[in-house]
């Protein structure tokens, strides 16, 4: 897994950055654990793996 945009994660979901962010919403909590920022624009690798693994996201 490589380091990603928001934006590049939502084009491989097939969705808005908006909308990838409501389905992180609930798990809030645990990807500010792994630490990621709300207002990050570029993710690290496993923050990435976490949302793809979550939302089977084919990147």
């Amino acid at each position: 897994m490589k380091a990603m945009k928001k934006r590049e994660i939502a084009d491989n979901a097939g969705v808005s950055v908006k909308t990838l962010m409501n389905w992180c919403r609930p798990f809030r909590q645990e990807l500010a654990a792994l630490g990621m920022k709300p207002n990050a624009k570029k993710l690290p690798p496993h923050i990435v793996q976490f949302i793809c693994e979550k939302f089977c996201i084919d990147v």
